[in-house]
């Protein structure tokens, strides 16, 4: 066909789509499955929501009893719908290890020494330091300011010092990542005064999960303006503020040194991914993969509290549900060209760790994978409810997405809303790799939708079975079963350059 043509055609077809999509007024449910069969999924939901969400498992934290029963679990319906392990690793079936460090912030002490040789000993409340392993220690480095630069800084300039950076909300996360990655001694971020101290402890001063591959030295420092100013002198930070302003600015070597100490209670253990594998009947033809989280917060609340743990019924217990409910129909519909991949993620509440390990690792290469599909928080809307796609225009899924929904009569939602929550969720991970990875939620559709959950029970104890919406995740089920069984078929869907996968 024409390219012209094409294009025209595909115009047309999301004119017709806009069109049914201002029309849908009334909510109306997924009209691919009769009644009997929507009761059936939301019996089975509900099941595998309760069991995953109880008591019993504990909130679902790597690292826990909870650990176990929820793998176990997951692998146990996999196994019963036909699924065999996708590890592809015989010494480790069904189960692929993540291998993770848990670290307390315990102690730290910051000495800084001005150009006359002055030692200042800080104060608990204007500066505070962390590090994720047991104990480091700088001693009497070179400090550079570099304002609010980061990739413009040279790695010479900054390696073994101890770089001085502004802090800016939102920005200093990544500008430290870009920062660290040039080998600093240390990085001392001045923030605004004692209550940003306050704020940075209470916000730091917790457990924090890495991935062991991802552990390193990084000892990480936050001190006052007044601080500052008080070391280096009134006049000269006032001029370095100044001049970290200017289109030229460069960072600037300071006559000071510092002391920087900080430990940690520290542990290794080993997660797991879970990975199921629906063997596909044409070899070499790619895969499709469905994942989800397991993992949740545990024990949330201190000792003595009414509740103190955190089931995530909906965060993620129903994205788990829908996706063994789904492999289990698909299992009984195949079999499909290609191989149907399930995942279940460790971690993803710590920073997409399990994501992150599944592609640092994978049981196949990853640009054989034709499409990836993500199931999170999903319990939420009620039936009828418009589809919000998390990752659009970012993928070559669009236009499958876009027929699928258009088949299946379903109502677009506010997919500028669904695309700000992009790197909060595991598909990320594998945007990243260039694989080609949406979320396809009823749930965020709209900030109308999602927006009592982010400020009720999102994190909380309160997050139980009680509190969940199944109408809108059969949607997503039905919707999601109709998309991979033609993303699945290689005559529907021929995706050109998966040839090396199954």
């Amino acid at each position: 066909m024409d390219s012209r043509m094409m294009v025209m055609f595909r115009s047309i077809g999301m004119m017709v789509f806009a069109g049914l999509a201002l029309a849908g007024c009334a909510r109306m449910p997924i009209a691919s499955a009769p009644v009997e069969d929507r009761s059936a999924i939301e019996a089975a939901l509900k099941r595998d929501i309760g069991v995953l969400a109880s008591d019993e498992y504990g909130g679902r934290k790597p690292g826990t009893p909870g650990e176990a029963l929820t793998t176990e679990f997951i692998v146990s319906g996999l196994q019963a719908a036909g699924f065999e392990s996708g590890t592809n690793d015989p010494g480790n079936p069904w189960r692929a290890p993540v291998s993770l460090v848990s670290s307390y912030p315990e102690s730290s002490r910051i000495v800084l020494t001005s150009s006359d040789s002055t030692e200042f000993e800080l104060a608990a409340e204007d500066a505070v330091a962390f590090i994720s392993l047991q104990r480091e220690l700088v001693e009497g480095a070179a400090m550079v300011f570099v304002g609010k630069l980061s990739d413009e800084v040279s790695p010479d300039t900054i390696a073994g010092k101890v770089v001085v950076m502004l802090g800016e909300p939102g920005v200093s996360p990544g500008r430290r990542e870009t920062l660290f990655a040039m080998n600093p001694s240390a990085i001392l971020t001045v923030v605004d005064d004692e209550n940003a101290i306050a704020n940075t402890r209470r916000g730091l001063v917790r457990e924090r999960i890495v991935l062991a591959s991802e552990e390193g030295a990084r000892l990480t420092g936050f001190v006052t303006q007044a601080t500052m100013a008080q070391v280096l002198g009134e006049a000269l930070w006032s001029q370095l503020l100044d001049r970290s302003e200017l289109d030229d600015f460069k960072p600037v070597p300071l006559n000071s040194t510092a002391t920087i100490e900080a430990t940690s209670q520290r542990r290794e253990f080993t997660s797991a991914n879970v990975i199921g594998r629906l063997a596909g009947a044409v070899p070499n033809s790619g895969a499709v993969l469905m994942l989800g989280h397991w993992d949740h917060l545990g024990e949330c609340r201190d000792e003595g509290a009414t509740d103190r743990i955190c089931n995530g019924a909906v965060d993620n217990a129903s994205g788990i549900a829908v996706m063994l409910e789904l492999a289990r129909r698909l299992a009984a519909s195949g079999p499909h060209d290609r191989d149907i991949y399930v995942l279940a993620t460790t971690a993803e509440e710590s920073g997409l760790l399990g994501a992150k390990a599944f592609t640092e690792g994978p049981p196949i290469p990853l640009d054989t994978i034709v499409g990836a599909f993500n199931f999170d928080t999903t319990a939420i809307a009620p039936a009828g409810s418009a589809v919000g796609l998390v990752g659009r225009g970012r993928t070559p899924l669009d236009d499958v997405i876009s027929q699928v929904m258009l088949e299946a009569k379903r109502e677009p939602g506010d997919d500028a809303f669904a695309n700000s929550f992009i790197q909060r969720q595991d598909g990320w991970v594998l945007l990243q790799k260039d694989v080609p990875s949406v979320m396809l939620s009823t749930a965020f559709s709209s900030r109308e939708v999602l927006g009592d959950f982010l400020t009720g029970d999102y994190h909380r104890p309160s997050d139980e079975i009680e509190s969940i919406e199944l109408g809108g995740a059969i949607d997503d089920l039905l919707l999601h079963e109709a998309l991979i069984k033609r993303i699945a078929n290689t005559a529907l869907y021929p995706a050109p350059g998966a040839s090396d996968g199954g």
